[in-house]
């Protein structure tokens, strides 16, 4: 009877063991980025979405998060880390791999972005219309732009397209390193990371980036002069940036946490990246005081304007030696940006 017993006793802790809400163990996302934990990036957007997957999923599913690529590789290799699995989740630049990802340039074409919440939705919706193979090896979660670009210079501002005339300027992306070429500057392509070392020691006589990086890299440290563009007109660049999950973590996840996922990413998700970005760039602005700022005028803008079609008319000809519709994926990009600029 003893004996007996105990193998019912031992059958039955058994069958409890394999239940499915014993089997539930609590999940613990790797997030990988190459800011510093003290970025916007992170302490706007990154930690914030951590918080509320945490909080939705009971604190089943956290977040153990890598600033730094504290987890070993470059910024151009964190897409690969997520489809690799290296990373659970990374937030990076499709941009950083140059022509990898040509169909998302579109939005890295100058004078497209003006409202970071708007354009980060219709960057979400594009993605879904046009770009969606570019994207199969990882679980998009989010994708996004920041605000407008500024050039942050050492020793004299910008007002004119012949001020940048030889300057050797930081550029971001393959788009902006052309455009920076149109405007006669000698851009010099490099992840963030990289700017401030480059700075000081004189590699660069500037950079084209957003106000929101200075916290985390300290440019106004290493610069004077802060040449924006005029507020009322489209941004002379932005940058795409993804927010991506590895496919098979993702598969991984129970019923409940994948729906915890699903309700914080996609459009949503992309307009709150946006907005706190452009929250970020105000704060990383406060902090250039010290310098010298002027705004290129619009006058001056319509130039560049004209200088930078060639570039548009080069990516819709890409396109369509790619066997899509150039033109079309270029309207609907601003189609895009227009609707969510209104509100619809």
């Amino acid at each position: 009877m003893k004996t007996r017993f105990l193998k019912v006793a031992a059958a039955a802790l058994t069958a409890v063991a394999l239940s499915p809400a014993a089997m539930a163990q609590d999940v613990t996302l790797k997030v990988h980025h190459f800011l510093p934990a003290s970025s916007f990036a992170q302490t706007l957007f990154i930690q914030p979405w951590c918080d509320k997957i945490a909080k939705e999923s009971n604190n089943k599913m956290k977040c153990q998060i890598y600033p730094s690529m504290q987890l070993g590789g470059s910024p151009p290799q964190l897409f690969e880390q997520a489809r690799d699995g290296v990373a659970d989740v990374i937030w990076t630049l499709p941009g950083y791999t140059a022509g990898r990802f040509p169909s998302i340039e579109v939005f890295e074409l100058p004078f497209m972005m003006q409202s970071p919440e708007a354009t980060s939705k219709a960057l979400w919706d594009y993605v879904d219309q046009y770009a969606k193979p570019e994207f199969k090896d990882v679980k998009p979660l989010a994708f996004h732009v920041h605000a407008d670009g500024v050039f942050h210079m050492t020793n004299k501002p910008i007002r004119t397209a012949a001020d940048l005339k030889g300057m050797k300027l930081r550029a971001p992306t393959r788009m902006t390193t052309k455009f920076l070429g149109l405007l006669g500057a000698t851009p010099v392509p490099m992840p963030v990371p990289q700017v401030g070392d480059a700075l000081s020691k004189g590699v660069i006589d500037g950079a084209a980036l957003p106000y929101e990086v200075m916290p985390a890299m300290k440019i106004q440290e290493l610069v004077k002069f802060h040449s924006e563009t005029d507020p009322a007109e489209p941004a002379f660049y932005t940058s795409t940036f993804i927010f991506a999950m590895n496919q098979a973590k993702y598969d991984s996840l129970s019923p409940e946490l994948k729906k915890v996922i699903d309700r914080n990413s996609g459009q949503s998700l992309s307009g709150i990246a946006g907005k706190a970005f452009l929250q970020a760039d105000i704060e990383g602005k406060k902090l250039t005081t010290k310098n010298t700022t002027n705004v290129i005028p619009k006058a001056e803008l319509e130039n560049w304007k004209k200088l930078g079609q060639p570039l548009a008319d080069a990516w819709v000809a890409d396109m369509n030696a790619k066997g899509q519709n150039g033109k079309q994926m270029l309207e609907g990009a601003k189609a895009l940006i227009a609707k969510h600029a209104a509100g619809k």
